[in-house]
Formats: C-alpha cells, sequence, structure tokens
C-alpha cells in the first residue's frame, strides 16, 4: 500500500500483478469504489516481491525467476522504466530506503546489492553459505551491513532463545519516524519469525526485547501500532484460523482480529494508518482500524491529543466548537485524558483530567519505567489552565473521572483523589493546594485488597510494586461505585466513596472497554475481539427491565460482534459503533442504522453528538461534529423530546394550537407561555420576528424589527442576547429619550466585555465613557497605573464607598501618600493610620494620630518594637521608634546597645559611633519638645519662659534623667579614650569615666602617655592605682610592680613640667581636637553636642569631631 498516492501492489501467481486504488472521501464510513484497476504485464511467473518508492513514484517488483522490473507512473497510468535479471538465483526481499535513493535487493543465494534511482549499480556483496530472506532499512543504516557495504555487526536474536528446529524470518519492518513518536526513545524496529516468535526494538543494537507470537509484520498510525498476521490453532479445531493481533510498540496487546479464508499471505497499512490490507487467498480484505485516541468530550469542549514529527511533545489541544476557540498545551509523555462535567446550565468550567510523566529519564526495559519515573494528574479546565494536580508514584495506565473524584490505576492498584476546582483562588493558593494532602481526600489501594470502607486506603504507594497474577486491564466509575476489569475475566464492584468490595463477577473473555449507565445499575463490555454485552450489577424490579433475560450479577444473552464504541442513555436506550454503522437500541430492539465513522460524545433526549476524530486530528471544523435525531413516530414512542420538535415544526408554520398541545405534551412551560404571548400579537410580521428571534435567529429577527421601525424590539433583543457591539450600534443610529441611559449601559457592557477578557486598555475607553468609576479604579489597577488611579481618586466627591477601595490598593503598591488622602477624602483617618503602619511609615502614622487625637498608636508602635527585640533586631526597633519620632524611647535602645559593644571590647570607634548616635537622638528629643512647647505656647512670652516649659514637659515626661543630663558622656569619654592614643597626651580627666571604661584601661594609657611626655609623677600615681585594683590579679599585678621597679629606678617621680591638673580642677572646658584645657577667654562651641574646642585647632575640621556636625 502506498503510503503518499494510496496506490496498492498485488503480486499473484502466473505473473498476475494489479495496480489498485481506492477513491477519496472524507471519513472512513463512506463508500470506497477503485479508481483504479490496472493489470502491469511483464512477469511470467508468481510475483513474489513488490515494494514502493513513495518518493519517486516507484513501483518495483519481483518475480520467482529473479525478474525485477521498475515501473512509474505517467499521465495516470503505470509502464514499465527498467528490467533486471540475475538469472542465477530468486529474490527474497527489496527495500527502498527513506529518501527513495537506494534500493537493497537480497537473493536467496547470500547476494546483497545496493543501487540507485536511476538504475546504477552502487555496491554488492556475496554472503557465502547465508540463505537470506528478508531486508529493512534504518535511518542510516542496513542491518548488517552500512549503507557502503561495510560489516557493522551481527544482530542478536533474543527471542531464539532455547528455541530449537527449522525457522526463518518471516518478517522485517523498521519504522523511519516520518509521523514521529509516541515517546522519547520508542521501539522502531521488529523482526518475527515462523515459530510466531518476534523481537521489537530501539534500534539494531538494543539489548532489551519483547517476545509474543505471530508472523508477516507491518506497523502504521504514527509507529503506535504494530501489526502481526498469521495462523492460529485452537484447541479441539480442525483448520488454522486468521488472526491479526494488534500490539503497542513496547509489547502490549491492543486487539484481535479474526479473518475468514483458508490463508492469510500478506497485510500492509494505509498511509494514514486508520485502514489495514489483507491479503486472504485471491482476496483483498480492508479492515477500519479504530485508534485508541487520547481524547475527551464535555459540553461545547473537544479535547484530543496528536503527535507531530517535529516535536517530542504531545500536542493537548482543547477545542471550543461553540465559538471555533483552540487552545493548545504541549505536555511530555501524555498517557490518557478522560473529562467529566456539569451539564447544567449555568455551568462555566469544564473540569478536565489527563495525566502525563514529569520526568524524562526513562530506563530501556519499559517495564523499569516506574522505579525511574514519577507520574502526575493534572486537572484543567476548558481552555487547558490547570486548576489542580497530584504528583503519584505508579504507572497511570487508566484514568476515569466523576464529578467529585478522579482514580487512576496501574496493572497492580489504584489511586483514588477527591479533587475541588478552586474558582477564584491565585496561582500561588492553587499550588499550596496542591501540595496539601488532606486525610480522605486520597486513598490508595492494591487490587488483592479487599477494602472494608472504614479506615481503609492509605497512601502507601509500595502496594503499587507488589507483584499480582491477575493484572487490571480496564476501568469504569460513576458516582456510587467503580467497576476494575481484570484479565482474567474477573470484574469488581467497588463502592463510593467509601471504598468496600462488593462483588465480584466472572466473564469469560478479557474486557477492553466498560460503560455504565446513568443510574449504574448496567454495566456495558466491549471485550478484547469487539463483542459487546451487558451486565446488570442491580436487581431490578420494573416489568420491562428483563432484557435479554439476565437477571442481577449475570450476562445478558444480548451479543453484538464488531463493536468499538458505546454510549448508555437512561434506560432502555444507548448507542453503540458496530464497523462503519451506528445503531441505536430501545428495548435491545435496534433502528435503522447510521453510517458514519465518528466517536460518540453525548446522548442525550433523542439526540446523539458524534465527533470524526480522523478528520479534526487533522483540521479542527464544526463540520466535523454531527448531531443525529432519532426517526421514529411520535404515536408510537412518545417521548418529550419528540413532542417538542413537533411543537417547533409548528411554530414555523404558526401553528399556535398544535404548538401548544405539544408544549403541554412535553411539559415545556415556558414554551405554553411563548405561545401564549404570541397570540397577544396582532401583527404577523412580528409573530414571525419573534418565532426567529426563538429559534436563535436572531439576525432575521432584528432585520424584520427594524423593516417595521421598531428599532427598540432590536435593542431590546440584542441586549436580551448581550450583543452589546450591536446595541451600540443601534443606538448611535437614531434617538430618543431613553438613548443616553442605554448609551451608558451599552458602554459599560463592553468595557465589562474586555476587562473579562483582560483588555484593560480598550475596557478603560468604554468605562471613561460610560462613567464607571469602579470598574474604571480596577482597570486603572490592573494596567499599574497609579497616575490615572490618583486622578480618579482626586476628582471623586468625598465620602464616595469607592475611595476606600481605592485607598486599599494604593496600600497593596506602598504608595502612602496617594491612600492616606483617599481615606482621609472619605473621614477614615483609622484606615490611613492603618496603612501608614503596615508600609512602615511610623513618622507618618504617628503624625495622622496626632492630628486626628488617636490614642492606638502608642501602643500598636510598643507592641511591634517589642516585637522586633524579641527576634533580636533592636538596631529595626531603633530605626521604627526614631521614624516615629519617638527619640527618646530610640535612644534608650541605643545607650542599651553601645554599652553591650563596650562590655564586648569591640572597637572604641565603633563604641563611640554608637554613643554619638544615640546622644544625638537625644538632641532630637530636646528639640521635639521645645518645638511641641512652641507650639502650644499660643500668647506672646519670653524665650526663657519657652525653654523652662520645655524642661518641665521633659522632666515629666522622662523616668531616665541621667540620659538627658548627661547624654554626650559615653561619646564623651570614647572620644578622649581615642585621642588619648592618637597624640599620647596625659588625658587625666579619663579618670572621671572609670563607670564607662575599665579602671585598668584607663591609668594603664594613663601611664603609657605621662611616661612618654617625662611627667613621671603622674605616671608613680597611675602605678600606684593600677597595683591598688582588686580586679587585677597576682601575676598581673606581679607584672604591673615590676614594669614600675624598672622605670622608677631609671627616673625620679617627679614630673618635668607643669601638669594640666590644677586646669582641670577649676572648671574649664577641654579641647575636643587637641584634648588640653582651654585657658583662652574666647574659644569654639558646637552647636549640637555643645562642646567646646580652640578656635586655632577648630579651623581645620569641617565637622566637629565628637558628634560630626558640620562646623559653622
Amino acid at each position: 500500500w502506498n503510503k503518499y498516492q494510496g496506490f496498492i501492489a498485488c503480486g499473484g501467481e502466473d505473473g498476475l500483478l494489479k495496480v489498485l486504488k481506492l477513491e477519496t472521501y472524507t471519513g472512513l464510513a463512506a463508500p470506497r469504489n477503485l479508481s483504479m484497476n490496472q493489470t502491469l504485464e511483464g512477469h511470467s511467473c508468481a510475483v513474489q516481491v513488490v515494494t514502493w518508492n513513495e518518493q519517486y513514484q516507484k513501483l518495483t517488483t519481483s518475480d520467482q525467476n529473479g525478474l525485477i522490473i521498475v515501473w512509474m507512473l505517467y499521465k495516470g497510468s503505470w509502464y514499465e522504466e527498467m528490467i533486471n535479471n540475475r538469472n542465477t538465483s530468486v529474490v527474497r526481499s527489496m527495500s527502498w530506503n527513506a529518501d527513495g535513493l537506494k534500493i537493497c535487493i537480497v537473493y536467496e543465494d547470500g547476494a546483497v546489492i545496493v543501487g540507485s534511482v536511476d538504475g546504477n549499480r552502487i555496491w554488492g556483496k556475496e554472503l557465502k553459505g547465508t540463505q537470506l530472506a528478508h531486508v529493512a532499512w534504518s535511518l542510516d543504516k542496513i542491518h548488517i551491513y552500512d549503507n557502503q557495504g561495510n560489516f557493522t555487526m551481527k544482530m542478536t536474536m533474543s527471542c531464539l532463545a532455547n528455541v530449537t528446529g527449522a525457522l526463518s524470518i518471516a518478517g522485517i519492518h523498521w519504522y523511519p519516524g516520518t509521523e514521529g513518536y509516541l515517546e522519547p526513545d520508542c521501539p522502531c524496529l521488529a523482526v518475527c519469525f515462523t515459530n510466531g516468535h518476534y523481537q521489537v526494538m530501539r534500534h539494531e543494537s538494543d539489548d532489551s526485547e519483547r517476545v509474543c507470537g505471530m508472523w508477516p509484520v507491518s506497523s502504521g498510525i504514527s509507529g503506535s501500532v504494530l501489526a502481526i498476521a498469521g495462523s492460529l490453532r485452537n484447541s479441539g479445531a480442525e483448520k488454522d484460523m486468521n488472526v491479526v493481533h494488534f500490539y503497542t510498540p513496547f509489547g502490549e496487546h491492543l486487539w484481535t482480529l479474526k479473518v475468514p479464508g483458508k490463508q492469510m499471505t500478506a497485510v500492509s497499512w494505509e498511509g494514514g494508518g486508520l485502514r489495514i490490507g489483507l491479503a486472504v487467498d485471491s482476496y483483498i480484505y480492508f479492515a477500519n482500524i479504530r485508534p485508541d485516541y487520547k481524547w475527551g468530550y464535555c459540553s461545547n469542549t473537544v479535547v484530543y491529543a496528536y503527535t507531530r514529527p517535529d516535536r517530542l511533545e504531545y500536542s493537548v489541544v482543547f477545542w471550543d466548537s461553540k465559538n471555533n476557540e483552540k487552545f493548545v498545551k504541549y505536555v511530555k509523555s501524555l498517557m490518557s485524558i478522560t473529562t467529566c462535567g456539569d451539564f447544567s446550565p449555568d455551568a462555566t468550567a469544564l473540569p478536565q483530567a489527563f495525566n502525563e510523566l514529569s520526568n524524562q529519564n526513562t530506563s530501556k526495559d519499559r517495564s523499569k519505567r516506574r522505579t525511574v519515573l514519577s507520574y502526575v494528574l493534572v486537572l484543567c479546565n476548558s481552555t487547558g489552565t490547570p486548576q489542580d494536580s497530584k504528583y503519584i508514584d505508579i504507572d497511570l495506565l487508566f484514568v476515569t473521572m466523576m464529578k467529585t473524584h478522579v482514580i487512576a490505576a496501574s496493572k497492580e492498584a489504584f489511586y483514588v483523589w477527591q479533587y475541588r476546582v478552586a474558582k477564584k483562588l491565585t496561582a500561588l493558593e492553587i499550588n499550596q493546594v496542591a501540595k496539601t494532602r488532606k486525610q480522605g481526600r486520597e486513598r490508595f489501594f492494591h487490587i488483592d485488597d479487599s477494602p472494608s470502607g472504614t479506615s481503609d486506603g492509605t497512601l502507601n504507594f509500595a502496594k503499587a510494586f507488589t507483584a499480582t497474577r491477575d493484572l487490571i486491564c480496564c476501568i469504569t466509575a460513576s458516582d456510587r461505585m467503580l467497576i476494575v476489569g481484570r484479565e482474567s475475566g474477573i470484574l469488581q464492584r467497588y463502592s463510593l466513596p467509601n471504598i468496600s468490595l462488593l462483588q465480584k463477577y466472572s466473564l469469560t473473555s478479557r474486557p477492553y472497554q466498560l460503560s455504565l449507565d446513568c443510574n449504574s445499575s448496567r454495566l456495558a463490555i466491549i471485550d478484547i475481539t469487539g463483542v459487546l454485552t451487558f451486565l446488570d450489577v442491580e436487581t431490578r424490579t420494573s416489568s420491562g427491565d428483563a432484557e435479554g433475560g439476565s437477571t442481577a450479577g449475570e450476562p445478558s444473552k444480548f451479543e453484538r460482534k464488531d463493536v468499538w464504541d458505546m454510549n448508555l442513555c437512561n434506560r432502555p436506550l444507548f448507542s453503540m459503533m458496530e464497523k462503519t454503522r451506528m445503531y441505536v437500541f430501545r428495548n435491545l430492539d435496534p433502528e435503522e442504522p447510521i453510517q458514519t465513522s465518528g466517536f460518540t460524545c453525548h446522548f442525550e433526549d433523542l439526540e446523539i453528538k458524534s465527533v470524526l476524530l480522523d478528520e479534526i486530528m487533522r483540521v479542527p471544523n464544526k463540520d466535523y461534529l454531527i448531531n443525529f435525531e432519532i426517526r421514529s413516530f411520535i404515536e408510537d414512542n412518545p417521548h418529550p423530546r419528540l413532542w417538542r420538535l413537533l411543537a417547533e415544526a409548528a411554530l414555523q408554520k404558526l401553528d399556535l394550537k398544535m404548538a401548544e398541545q405539544a408544549f403541554v405534551r412535553c411539559r415545556d412551560y415556558q414554551g405554553i407561555e411563548f405561545v401564549k404571548r404570541l397570540r397577544n400579537l396582532q401583527s404577523e410580521a412580528m409573530k414571525q420576528a419573534e418565532v426567529a428571534a426563538y429559534f436563535s435567529r436572531f439576525e432575521e429577527a432584528e432585520r424584520m424589527y427594524l423593516d417595521m421601525d421598531r428599532r427598540d424590539l432590536a435593542i431590546g433583543l440584542r441586549i436580551k442576547l448581550g450583543d452589546w457591539f450591536r446595541v451600540l450600534q443601534l443606538l448611535k443610529t437614531g434617538s430618543g429619550d431613553c438613548d443616553d441611559a442605554h448609551l451608558e449601559q451599552a458602554y459599560n457592557a463592553i468595557g465589562d466585555y474586555f476587562a473579562d477578557r483582560q483588555k484593560w486598555l480598550n475596557a478603560v475607553q468604554y468605562y471613561l465613557q460610560g462613567r464607571n468609576q469602579e470598574r474604571l479604579a480596577e482597570c486603572y489597577y490592573m494596567l499599574e497605573d497609579y497616575d490615572g488611579l490618583e486622578r480618579l481618586a482626586n476628582s471623586l466627591p468625598e465620602n464616595l464607598k469607592l475611595l476606600p477601595d481605592i485607598g486599599q490598593m494604593f496600600v497593596t503598591v506602598g504608595m502612602c501618600e496617594q491612600d492616606v488622602r483617599a481615606f482621609l477624602k472619605c473621614n477614615q483617618p483609622k484606615a490611613a493610620v492603618d496603612a501608614c503602619v503596615h508600609l512602615n511609615q511610623w513618622n507618618k502614622a504617628a503624625e495622622l494620630a496626632k492630628n486626628h487625637s488617636m490614642k492606638e498608636i502608642g501602643p500598636l508602635l510598643s507592641k511591634y518594637a517589642s516585637h522586633l527585640l524579641e527576634k533580636n533586631k533592636t538596631l529595626e526597633a531603633v530605626e521604627l521608634y526614631r521614624k516615629a519620632h519617638h527619640f527618646l524611647d530610640a535612644a534608650k535602645l541605643m545607650f542599651k546597645i553601645a554599652e553591650e559593644e563596650a562590655k564586648k571590647r569591640t572597637r572604641p570607634l565603633r563604641v563611640k559611633k554608637l554613643y554619638v548616635l544615640a546622644s544625638l537622638l537625644v538632641e532630637n528629643f530636646h528639640t521635639q519638645i521645645k518645638s511641641s512647647q512652641q507650639s502650644k505656647t499660643k500668647s506672646k512670652k519670653s524665650e526663657a519662659t519657652s525653654a523652662l516649659a520645655g524642661l518641665l514637659e521633659e522632666d515629666e515626661s522622662s523616668s531616665d534623667s541621667r540620659i538627658l543630663d548627661d547624654a554626650w558622656r559615653g561619646a564623651e569619654v570614647y572620644h578622649f579614650f581615642l585621642l588619648v592614643q592618637r597624640q599620647l597626651y596625659e588625658a587625666l580627666h579619663l579618670r572621671d569615666y572609670e563607670d564607662i571604661i575599665p579602671a585598668v584601661e584607663i591609668y594603664s594609657l594613663l601611664a603609657i602617655c605621662s611616661s612618654a611626655n617625662r611627667a613621671f609623677g603622674i605616671s608613680s600615681r597611675a602605678f600606684i592605682k593600677l597595683e591598688s585594683l582588686e580586679t587585677l590579679t597576682p601575676d598581673q599585678r606581679q607584672l604591673y610592680e615590676d614594669l614600675a621597679l624598672e622605670i622608677f629606678t631609671k627616673h625620679s617621680p617627679r614630673d618635668t613640667r607643669q601638669s594640666q591638673r590644677d586646669s582641670l580642677t577649676d572648671g574649664k572646658p577641654t579641647c575636643i581636637v587637641s584634648g588640653r584645657v582651654i585657658s583662652e577667654y574666647q574659644f569654639w562651641m558646637c552647636c549640637v553636642c555643645k562642646h567646646c574646642a580652640v578656635e586655632q585647632e577648630i579651623t581645620q575640621h569641617n565637622f566637629c569631631p565628637l558628634c560630626h556636625s558640620p562646623v559653622g
């Protein structure tokens, strides 16, 4: 079978060679006639080998005498192009490579010849002592020689281990990957032997094989199906039976097709993989292949998956057939798709589940896949957006879904997940929900377990690796029960939602597909050979339910063959697909069949919706969704749907009496009211317009309204339909008293349309014209146009309900000033303060609290500061108090930090800086108190009076007078301590700071500096003080004594120059630049720390050496 042009080459005895071609139609159900039936003359004996060169449209044939003829297509007919006859042996096999440029010919005597498409010989080999049978090309090699004739390797046939007796190769097929692969590293080479053994490999050196039965080999449908045709002898049968087994590339049995006739000699796939040709005796049988597509349908959405040669992933398409919109999602290693949904009129989302492999670290042996891969169940809506997901550790081969549960099964176990659809959750919240495992929502059972429905089903995925002799082969479920089919024919029924094993049923063959009806009372079963039977899983009490003579728990006597799809409706209706015909049964009696090859989507209200997946896989089109209505007489088969059809036909003819009677019979109250409304209309044209609108012919109804000069009715019709664009067009074509109100309504509705589709910029334009301030604020927020949002807030009147929402929008993006104005404009100062606190703007919060006499800010500030201190974030607490203008509290914390650093013997410069910061905070506190006192003083008072009042307020507000009175003491001591070490002068004033710096450090430094300045009297007194310190150890004291003895044996303990001691006692200030006593009357004083310096010294500095404030 030519894969591209559709020609079929048939070779037979006595030189018979024919080229056939079937007519091309859409759908498999269309009748096919031969568009070509040409007999090619050139062979005189039995034709044994035929092969196509699809790329160059050539046919190559060979007979039992070794004659090879190459045929070419010219003006619609086939003619001889080249002839070759080696005359020494018989051609056993020929094969063109993937690009059609080379052909390999093998002869029975071991000769191998490779030639080009133009007839030239490229190379040849003689394999002595080898009887050749078949040849096949890989993508770039020919087995077992490469394309230049060099020996490569000898393939190992593991499937022939421990096999004795004479045998030969029956067929070789190497899939070139032209239509893509099921998954990366998928097997593509099959070798079959006459004894029924075959081997499937990924490449010629692959060591992982699958061993099964049958002979001649062919594969198709994107390399996803392996067809093996041959004969099978049943026990007790007199003759062999022709069968075709279908397998996956991994050796899993899919289907068995029985073929009539004496001997089947050849098998070939059609190019699209939807049909297979079988050569049986003197006939050619064509069998339609119905692939097990990964697809689903619910409401108006068709979900299907397919592979493409240019991508490794599956393309999963969510096609909204109503709006003709497609959403594509790419999934690696997709395994199955199942759908479920709510058919109620208010359903807006369609839950869909499909599972995929989440890791591509594939093992060579597919049976070991579970040890290296994990699997995920993904729950999506109708546009493919994930709603929830679950990662599990079992091989997800079978999946079914209900409104509340997803059930997935491997070969040995099944997993039950009670899902929920998050409608108004963010993506982060959805991920958090997906990661949680609530007890009872997920359960796991081994197929050999017997759960009782109480506390069984813990998530122990180790059960999935426990082997069982009877594997799972299919599952189905409803809201009430779960049915699991096993390969031995055993069916196990479990209750839902509490999983308990209720009953087991036994079948005579392996089930392939299961389906429950709406009330879970009847089970439809299609076995591996395509036989449909029914099983009543619950006892029925109605008299008309004895269908097929079955009772509860026993298979019915009803049986249909060659069935590949079915759909159960409420009793007594169901539909099924048998070959290319659809049958609808009522009480097990079939109606007239319908020619179709579609898959049944939905069966309800006597209407069947079918989808032509074979065509949709190529290009989605609404024409491929077909609705079938069951044609029966209403009197013989009364049904509400039939009466409704009669009522609709009567309405078309304006037969209101008949329409009313039909609506009464089908209990359609809305239809009855519609007929009454029509009777009240006087104009026939008005009635026809209303009927047209009733049947959704809205364009026709609008045209009728406009022709009657009833533009208001046309506008009303479009408003009911929600077609606001058309409403706007109609409103702009005329004028009226209510046009302004309708215009505003239309603008807002169109703005809602764009906002729902997140086209915020377009929505803003219409909301501005519709003066919809609430939605306008939302659009500005989504566009991040905060300037526009601020302008909108400023334009709104005070105390509008929208202002707090706008303020909250500003809070979420950290715009403090804007949200404060919005909250204050709507008279909500408390919300403004909360927003400032939330944004860590404590100074603004304190200011607002003080201006509006709010007392909540103080406790809140203290609580937050305590929280920071508990987490050991002292500096953050200081910054918090500083921003809130609580300078004294911040200063206390800074003094505490400085003292702690001093105790840790940190670098003195760092300690000095900490004391300076604390002192500056105290100065800020003084300034704050003074400013607040001045603002309280309304009448004119002297500066001294204001200062005195400020001091009194400080005394009242402060409980720690030491910090206020001598704030710069710590900074002073470390400043002079560092200055002494730099300049080495005798700083006697350091003796006053023994409470801050340890005495041993002070007097040690004093001893060194005085000795360096030859003030040995001061040095002697310093050593005496050191030797008298009680904190020293005896060893340390002895060291000081030895050092003093060494110094004062050389120098007399007298000062060589006048000491500063006398000057220090008379209260003169000390220069913070040089450290010496200031004896001049004029000196410089810092305006911040109030410390002094000699004017000559300070002129060399731009900043105060102590507090680092600018020198004025």
